[in-house]
């Protein structure tokens, strides 16, 4: 992803259990995922923001996207104009912007909260292979937000982000396998999944990857060791 206005999601992270009991992060961590905007910096120069200006003015998509990240991170903040730059960049096909944008409606950032309008720039920014929109639409279908709550689209979604390496979209099918969502439940595919989110470093991973793993016979676990050194491989390959 262009690092000039690179945006992110996060899952919410799992609240440690104030008696020290073990928490199972399946459950525990929240069904639905916080999304937040990160922009790649939160200061330019003044010549470089006046150059990214002018460009952005002339047309130029990028620069209107650097442009909107700008307004979206400096100081002094202006959000309404982060939408209208996101929002132009968006319109001419610029992947990164329809992210930003589904963002802001996702969130009702400065924007009233529309998951259909959100879904719809996902949906356009995935459709050309944009893998944290891929992981929003997963997100979106899986709490049925803006869409009645559909699994098989949730998975489908996910597997995209995942099949690219994408740590939360792992984390979410291990979520999905553990919890049988529109899957059979499979303890050891849940495991295998977390075993790969927390090798591509996934914050919690490594929690749901040893509670899935204490579901599972030794065999199973050697077995589900092995498949998921394989599958990280795979993926790491591009294969």
């Amino acid at each position: 992803m262009d690092s000039l206005c690179y945006v992110a999601d996060r899952i919410v992270s799992v609240h440690p259990s104030t008696t020290g009991a073990r928490v199972n992060p399946f459950k525990s961590a929240a069904a639905c995922l916080l999304v937040v905007v990160i922009c790649g910096c939160d200061h330019w120069p003044p010549a470089d923001f006046a150059a990214t200006k002018k460009a952005a003015e002339r047309g130029d998509a990028v620069a209107q996207c650097k442009l909107g990240a700008m307004y979206d991170r400096r100081v002094p903040r202006d959000y309404p104009e982060a939408v209208k730059w996101y929002r132009l960049a968006a319109h001419q096909g610029l992947a990164e912007a329809q992210y930003n944008l589904g963002l802001m409606y996702g969130l009702g950032f400065h924007v009233p909260q529309d998951y259909a309008e959100a879904m719809k720039w996902y949906r356009l920014a995935a459709d050309q292979g944009h893998v944290d929109s891929s992981y929003s639409l997963g997100s979106l279908y899986y709490c049925g937000q803006g869409v009645p709550r559909d699994y098989a689209e949730a998975m489908k979604w996910y597997r995209l982000a995942a099949d690219q390496g994408h740590a939360f979209g792992q984390s979410q099918l291990g979520r999905m396998y553990y919890h049988g969502h529109g899957v059979p439940q499979d303890f050891a595919e849940a495991y295998v999944w977390s075993c790969v989110a927390a090798a591509s470093g996934h914050p919690n991973a490594e929690n749901s990857r040893d509670f899935a793993a204490s579901k599972l016979t030794p065999e199973q676990l050697s077995q589900a060791q092995r498949r998921g050194t394989e599958l990280f491989e795979k993926i790491g390959s591009g294969k």
